[in-house]
């Protein structure tokens, strides 16, 4: 989700920023890029030591979401062609799943604002005892959705997401934005989402 489907990872480095220097920390891109796409809490022990946050993670999750689904709201910043495709797979009644790393609160805030029935299943950060880059997240999607993993594409725009989903046994489409995604065998990267069809999925998965 953040990143791939909404740009939101700009509202969570600005949140971490903030809550750095609250406790007189610094912060740096360098570090903000360190942690994308990966579970919360993981996230939150990074800036505890990093950032010298003196709380609890899941006080530091807490605060942060606040600051991104308050930004969510106001301005959920769509990716180029995110919208589009996933009206497409509806349309052609792919079964879809959000696997994202943020909790339900936000991801409720997203998919709110998409047609309903657009996701056939919403696996959340606070939902797997396992975050990205465990395969965990993306097992829990594929048995949700009642697919075999040999049959998905998992469209991802971190290195931590794409290790979670080809661990699941997925055959990944990178969309790299913040971060890079290296190039590797069996692994398919396109700039945008604009680029990405269902017939073009379906083809990948035939190739397969």
């Amino acid at each position: 989700m953040d990143g791939t489907l909404v740009d939101t990872e700009p509202y969570w480095i600005a949140a971490e920023y903030s809550l750095v220097a609250s406790f007189g920390g610094t912060w740096s891109d360098e570090h903000a890029h360190a942690i994308v796409g990966k579970a919360l809490l993981d996230s939150a022990a990074y800036l505890r030591e990093h950032g010298r946050v003196d709380l609890e993670p899941q006080e530091i999750v807490a605060r942060l979401e606040a600051e991104v689904v308050a930004a969510a709201t106001a301005s959920p910043a769509w990716r180029p062609g995110a919208r589009e495709l996933l009206g497409e797979l509806k349309s052609r009644d792919v079964p879809c799943a959000l696997v994202t790393m943020s909790y339900e609160r936000l991801a409720l805030t997203i998919t709110r604002q998409l047609p309903a029935g657009t996701f056939d299943a919403v696996v959340t950060g606070d939902q797997v005892d396992d975050g990205k880059p465990h395969p965990e997240p993306y097992l829990t999607a594929l048995a949700r959705l009642g697919v075999p993993a040999e049959y998905s594409v998992a469209i991802e725009d971190s290195p931590t997401g794409v290790t979670s989903a080809e661990a699941a046994g997925c055959l990944v489409l990178g969309v790299p934005h913040h971060v890079s995604i290296a190039a590797e065998p069996g692994r398919v990267i396109v700039g945008s989402l604009r680029d990405v069809s269902v017939d073009m999925l379906d083809e990948l998965v035939a190739r397969r």
